[in-house]
């Protein structure tokens, strides 16, 4: 017996594709929304412009959500667009929770995917949900301004923000950086350029992100909380490089290019999940050398 609507918006990104597994396999009809036609768009996918009132109005009239997992947005910080960051990533989402609010929809659930880079540089290990917000970029700013304008909603809709800290897996887009290395790998080169090596990094594989979308969209308990979404482990990129060594046996040289070194980079960014945890219970993780395993093969 389904569990009712769910709607995907950001559906064929990164993101989406796992999340709308993850809920189909607990039990959701899963419908999606997607900014352009993909080939890969079913007869529960619809096409709609965020940044067009009318448009998420008729998207929300047309699928009557029970609930929303809201993915769609800018997610690389380097796009060069400042422009497009605002008016997806805050005035789209504001346009999404007024038509939910408006026509009653959404009540068993509403995910917004903000991102850990509402924190900026901050120097304290780990972060907990109650450090202070201090976004050093355009992409963290817009993410920290529609968890304010989410607040406008509260009132009507059950929303959950979640924090992300990184994620990866088999379809990131190459211009993030493990899927770099493991690019690099796969095509055997000789050498690779980086950044600093010894920066630390909180990872986790985009399908325990999936998991842990799916969980919160039917935990009450989530309701109107903030929470990140992490590992609470870090791996530097030297490590990450190492473990592509093991698995592939190729020796690739590491070259630091002075461009990627940030003079005033926060060496460890580490999350800490406990109140997620005390929501949803224990994460129980993949080891990140799995996660690389299956990224080298896919």
């Amino acid at each position: 017996m389904s569990k009712g609507r769910a709607l995907v918006t950001g559906r064929y990104g990164f993101t989406g594709h796992y999340v709308a597994e993850a809920l189909a396999t607990a039990g959701w009809d899963v419908w999606g929304a997607c900014s352009h036609p993909t080939e890969d768009m079913g007869p529960l996918d619809r096409v709609a412009d965020l940044t067009d009132a009318v448009s998420v109005s008729q998207l929300v009239d047309d699928v009557r959500p029970d609930a929303v997992v809201h993915l769609a947005g800018i997610a690389f910080v380097g796009h060069g667009s400042v422009d497009d960051f605002y008016h997806v990533n805050l005035l789209g989402t504001r346009n999404l929770l007024e038509a939910l609010s408006r026509g009653g929809h959404g009540q068993r659930g509403v995910v917004l995917a903000s991102s850990a880079n509402v924190y900026g540089n901050a120097r304290q290990t780990p972060i907990t949900e109650d450090t202070p917000a201090s976004p050093a970029n355009d992409y963290g700013v817009s993410k920290l301004a529609m968890e304010y304008a989410s607040r406008l909603f509260a009132d009507d809709l059950p929303i959950v923000i979640t924090r992300p800290f990184n994620y990866t897996g088999v379809g990131q887009d190459p211009k993030f950086l493990v899927p770099k290395i493991v690019s690099h790998f796969r095509s055997r080169a000789a050498h690779i350029e980086l950044g600093n090596l010894e920066v630390q990094r909180d990872l986790s594989d985009v399908r325990d992100v999936a998991r842990v979308y799916s969980a919160l969209l039917e935990s009450r308990d989530a309701h109107g909380k903030i929470l990140n979404v992490c590992s609470g482990q870090t791996l530097s990129l030297k490590d990450i490089v190492d473990m592509c060594c093991k698995i592939t046996g190729h020796e690739i040289e590491l070259v630091v290019n002075p461009a990627f070194v940030r003079y005033d980079e926060v060496k460890i960014l580490k999350g800490d999940a406990a109140r997620l945890e005390a929501i949803i219970g224990p994460l129980k993780l993949r080891p990140f050398e799995q996660t690389l395993e299956w990224m080298l093969s896919g």
